[in-house]
């Protein structure tokens, strides 16, 4: 550590052993290295004292804070902590021997990330972020913590702007970059779709000598995309999707209650396999998924078996069955966040849910942050999802999303609401047996309680979140 950062060590022993890393004091374990790295709301460095006291190996801190710690500690001392944390990263990666994949789009990055981790582990130790570990010190510490034996490395990268990409991509060096799709994310930081494309084609620029990059054929930026990553000097492009022509290609798919069932082919060889949650962004993106297996080297008849264990995390689509008194309801939780192309997804999951008369398709939907000046227009133009849906009732959250509140027939308004605290006693008294509710919305609209609110008040079966 003290030769990949420059840093100096003090109160350390020579030698000593670094179990792991950690940048939280709260669940840092004895033997792990703290990393003081200083955020929007707190600095590491104000909890690097309570990180030793509970048994950290040692604190990466920055010189200009070292007279604000405790004297007697142990510390590794650096410029910057968290250039100290990059530089950990890019050792890291120099001594890795793994076949590496990151992972890009507007939509589907964590659950692809999930996907590669359950589909690469059935062929040797593969390593991946324990959460959402997609930013400028979440990616560095994911590659920190890369063991030397990892066979297989996955990455998520994420971005609000551009030139965010770049340095991380630089970093990580994999050897196969996938974009899941590119679409109205981040708008008011953009101003426009192929700004985005633009700056998630970044990821070409860290891509490994002779890398394959994988591109989504059924999206709408795949020409701008692949111009991007010929202008990067990327000479190998293959393509997954569902419409087709593709490399890797859903031919035949069926949808069930809890899975997905898909035939097709990835490259030149012919598979049949399951992704273990509903939804149609799920089949998509497995299919970039088995394809990067196929290019890391991996086992892909052992892939696709896997792929029939996948769970949708909590809060990205994860369903939740609810004991009623008489019978059951089902949650689908994508409460962790929302944009135009995500809500599309959800409400496609929604229609594709069976539901069991007089069970209803219940909507619930929170307003999409970050959308710019088109904020207005993208919340109206839900209306055509909400109909294709096929949604009995709807439940608005927020100014925004008041839009598409305007627009919906009188049948379908269940009730709106500025604030989604105000909806939970409305929504809990609504609940009868074989509903299915969906509820959806960007991180500020405060969607997940409402989820909460549900489990507390019915009984959960089964959490699907596993």
């Amino acid at each position: 550590m003290v030769a990949a950062t420059g840093g100096r060590a003090e109160g350390v022993e020579a030698g000593a052993a670094i179990s792991g890393l950690s940048i939280d004091s709260r669940t840092i374990q004895p033997g792990e290295a703290f990393v003081a790295i200083a955020g929007e709301r707190f600095d590491g460095h104000d909890f690097a004292g309570a990180a030793l006291e509970a048994g950290a190996a040692l604190a990466l801190v920055s010189a200009a804070r070292r007279a604000d710690l405790p004297k007697d500690g142990r510390y590794l001392i650096v410029a910057d902590a968290l250039e100290g944390l990059r530089d950990l990263a890019r050792a890291s990666r120099a001594r890795s021997r793994a076949r590496i994949v990151a992972v890009t789009g507007s939509v589907g990055k964590t659950s692809t990330k999930d996907m590669l981790k359950l589909a690469l582990d059935a062929s040797g130790k593969t390593h991946a972020p324990v959460a959402s570990f997609n930013n400028h010190w979440g990616v560095p510490l994911t590659l920190a913590r890369m063991p030397a034996d990892a066979a297989f490395g996955v990455f998520e990268i994420g971005m609000n702007h551009a030139g965010e990409i770049t340095p991380l991509v630089r970093m990580v060096r994999p050897h196969v970059a996938v974009i899941t799709t590119v679409a109205a994310v981040h708008l008011e930081f953009f101003g426009s779709v192929e700004r985005i494309a633009q700056a998630k084609g970044e990821i070409f620029l860290g891509l490994e000598p002779g890398g394959l990059a994988l591109l989504n054929r059924d999206n709408d930026q795949f020409d701008l995309l692949t111009y991007l990553a010929k202008t990067a000097g990327v000479r190998r492009i293959a393509t997954f999707g569902r419409e087709g022509p593709a490399d890797a290609q859903a031919e035949r798919v069926s949808a069930q209650v809890a899975c997905s069932s898909i035939s097709g082919h990835i490259f030149d060889q012919p598979i049949t396999y399951k992704v273990g949650a509903p939804g149609q962004h799920l089949v998509t993106n497995s299919l970039a998924v088995l394809a990067a297996v196929a290019e890391l080297g991996g086992d892909l008849a052992l892939a696709g078996l896997a792929l029939a264990n996948f769970r949708a995390p909590k809060g990205r689509g994860a369903q939740i069955a609810l004991r009623l008194p008489e019978g059951s309801a089902t949650v689908i939780d994508e409460s962790y966040n929302a944009n135009p192309a995500s809500v599309r997804a959800a409400l496609s999951l929604l229609k594709e849910t069976p539901i069991s008369r007089p069970g209803r398709r219940i909507a619930v939907l929170g307003d999409m942050l970050e959308l710019g000046e088109a904020e207005g227009r993208l919340h109206a133009d839900l209306i055509g999802p909400v109909t294709e849906s096929e949604a009995d009732l709807v439940y608005c959250v927020g100014e925004r999303m008041h839009e598409l509140w305007d627009l919906l027939p009188k049948h379908l308004r269940g009730a709106y609401s500025e604030e989604a605290a105000s909806l939970r006693p409305l929504l809990l008294e609504d609940v009868r047996p074989g509903d299915v509710i969906m509820i959806k919305g960007s991180l500020g609209t405060r969607m997940g309680p409402l989820v909460e609110a549900l489990k507390r008040e019915f009984p959960v079966e089964d959490d699907g979140a596993e």
